[in-house]
């Protein structure tokens, strides 16, 4: 079993309303990314902050678990460490863990199918996406890096960790992975009638 955690805490400060909740089609955002990760992975997990309640109640009703980050304003970083000491916790026997967030509309359970099973194939430590020259999420870290995760602080990702371990990382293209959801030009440029 491959753990997916899904980094939803932040304010969506650029945005001025949870990008969580925006819809896309049919479904919010946050909605879209937990069904696919519950199609990738038996273990899916939500680490929510600001505007808690109003985005816990979209996905209540789903086989995600869900946790509070009462210190998400501290930066990604903690949603990250909360995540890794809640599994090292309650599943000793994770040896990998998928980190993705809630705004990257094109992200799929193809995808992240594949990084899971690339995990189990090769020898590198950390599988991550490629898009517009960068690495990124969503990424997969193993057992050894769980250490490092834990170490991050602030508005550190875990974008530090494959920076500084280039020669560990084994990268898979995601040609649409630079697609994100930041402010309203953003929400407002997607294609119309995108229902994924």
């Amino acid at each position: 079993m491959t753990p997916i955690v899904i980094l939803a805490a932040g304010s969506s400060s650029r945005m001025g309303t949870p990008k969580q909740n925006l819809y896309i089609g049919r479904h919010t955002l946050l909605q879209q990314m937990v069904q696919v990760a519950i199609a990738a992975s038996d273990k899916v997990l939500v680490i929510l902050g600001a505007n808690f309640h109003a985005i816990e109640a979209t996905i209540n009703d789903t086989n995600a678990g869900i946790l509070y980050n009462k210190d998400w304003a501290l930066g990604m970083s903690s949603s990250i460490k909360l995540a890794v000491s809640h599994i090292q916790l309650k599943h000793t026997n994770t040896d990998a863990i998928v980190f993705m967030v809630c705004d990257q509309p094109y992200v799929n359970a193809e995808l992240l199918k594949e990084l899971i099973i690339t995990a189990c194939k090769v020898k590198e430590e950390i599988i991550a996406c490629s898009y517009n020259g960068i690495m990124g999420v969503p990424a997969v870290f193993k057992k050894s890096y769980f250490p490092e995760l834990l170490r991050l602080n602030g508005k550190e990702g875990a974008k530090k960790i494959l920076e500084q371990h280039m020669e560990d990382v084994y990268t898979i293209p995601f040609l649409l992975g630079s697609v994100d959801i930041d402010t309203e030009e953003d929400y407002n440029n997607l294609p119309t009638g995108l229902d994924l």
